[in-house]
């Protein structure tokens, strides 16, 4: 099975890398959670898998699996790489070798069942967390104290944006 066509996404925001999770009872598991198959991050999870050390209680989980080994290029095809667990302070405590693949414009991930002893474990896309910026211009407009007004709410990876504008006249 070619896995650039036929693949599942992995979108969801708690997976991003620089998620935390404040509450240890929202832990997420792929040993769980996840069907072995071939994945693809995408969206606000990010666009390809963690590949530096993801701190614990980040991803959503307690275990964050990242790959250690570098992506491969298009030419190489399906290649074997190394993902770690940061556990207890050490980031590659123990891993598990998965299959990669280079699609042109993405990368896709054979993810098997995670080892047992990672059941509070999850594979990290490269995501930011849901961070939220807001802009605010005001703009004076003579004597009377006429303004024009912008305010903006958007989240990080994220496709809604509230834009509110006002005039006092």
């Amino acid at each position: 099975m070619d896995g650039c066509h036929n693949y599942t996404v992995l979108g969801e925001a708690d997976r991003a890398q620089e998620h935390i999770v404040t509450n240890a009872s929202n832990y997420r598991s792929d040993y769980t959670d996840l069907v072995p198959g071939w994945y693809r991050f995408q969206g606000a999870a990010g666009d390809r898998m963690a590949d530096k050390c993801v701190p614990m209680d980040h991803c959503g989980t307690w275990y964050p699996g990242w790959l250690s080994d570098a992506h491969p290029i298009v030419a190489e095809g399906v290649v074997i790489r190394r993902v770690c667990y940061h556990v207890s302070n050490n980031c590659c405590y123990d891993y598990q070798y998965i299959r990669v693949k280079n699609c042109g414009a993405y990368f896709v991930y054979a993810l098997p069942t995670q080892n047992y002893y990672y059941y509070t474990s999850r594979y990290c896309g490269n995501g930011r967390a849901g961070k939220t910026f807001r802009m605010f211009l005001i703009i004076s407009l003579g004597k009377v104290g006429r303004y024009f007004s912008i305010s903006s709410n958007a989240t990080v990876n994220d496709a809604m944006i509230d834009v509110k504008v006002g005039f006092l006249l």
